[in-house]
């Protein structure tokens, strides 16, 4: 009997932590969470989870993806990834206390970008893993780039390349929002979810930004929606969820009715 294809969960950064609060957790979030993959019970996952307020401050901090400039970055460097590593304890420790057999793979270990794209990915850890019926976990993690020296590598690029890498199924992206909206929902109250996108649909609204030279007026998701492209041209759908809202996340990997936004090669 043929395994099945593989699902891709990312957890935003901006799900299970405070993000206005540097180096805290949304442990409720983070519990509820692996109580709900738990429960889900799928064949074959993958999980991705993002930095939110820990990642990002000490990143920002030391321009880390800026690439190698001076010597006194190497110290930034080296404390993002034990800021990750950090988080990335929390999520493991929760999943783990709900019996799911998950290992931790460092993504600097495995990846090295050239300008910040995914140039090298050793992936057989990874298809070893679920072969043994493990699940994998990574995140977004400060890595070795070939042209800069270093580079911060979002999970939501390593979302896309995991997926397209192990075939998979689909991918799930639990944000702290209902899905892709045509304005950003917290400050346009007149903005509508897109409850259902094609991948031509979804380049439409970046040449619109684009040509208007705007910053992302959905509020920063179509930036991270974007990075999925790759994978939804290589056909496989994607599911975005509010992780914030209790059992949506477990509806998607359950592919039962949920509110949020469904995307599509088309």
């Amino acid at each position: 009997m043929q395994k099945p294809k593989p699902i891709v969960l990312k957890l935003g950064g901006s799900a299970i932590t405070k993000k206005n609060k540097s180096f805290t957790l949304n442990k409720r979030t983070i519990k509820r969470l692996a109580e709900e993959v738990a429960r889900a019970d799928v064949d074959s996952l993958v999980i991705v989870h993002g930095g939110g307020s820990f990642g990002h401050p000490t990143a920002k901090k030391y321009r880390i993806d800026e690439g190698y400039e001076v010597s006194s970055q190497m110290i930034g460097f080296s404390k993002t990834h034990q800021a990750m590593k950090t988080l990335n304890k929390h999520v493991m420790d929760s999943l783990i206390n709900q019996n799911i057999p998950a290992v931790e793979i460092q993504p600097s270990s495995i990846v090295i970008t050239k300008s910040g794209r995914i140039d090298i990915m050793e992936q057989r850890p990874l298809m070893k893993l679920l072969e043994l019926g493990f699940t994998p976990v990574l995140y977004g993690d400060a890595v070795l780039d070939y042209k800069r020296g270093f580079a911060i590598l979002s999970g939501d690029q390593l979302v896309s390349q995991i997926a397209m890498r192990l075939n998979a199924g689909r991918i799930i992206m639990g944000v702290d929002v209902d899905g892709l909206y045509t304005a950003d929902p917290r400050t346009n109250r007149s903005s509508q979810l897109i409850q259902h996108i094609a991948v031509q649909q979804l380049k439409g609204l970046q040449d619109k930004i684009m040509r208007s030279n705007v910053t992302d007026v959905t509020g920063g998701m179509l930036g991270k929606v974007l990075e999925l492209i790759p994978a939804l041209e290589h056909g496989i759908n994607v599911t975005i969820v509010n992780a914030l809202k209790p059992y949506y996340v477990y509806r998607a990997l359950k592919e039962e009715e949920v509110v949020g936004t469904f995307i599509e090669k088309g």
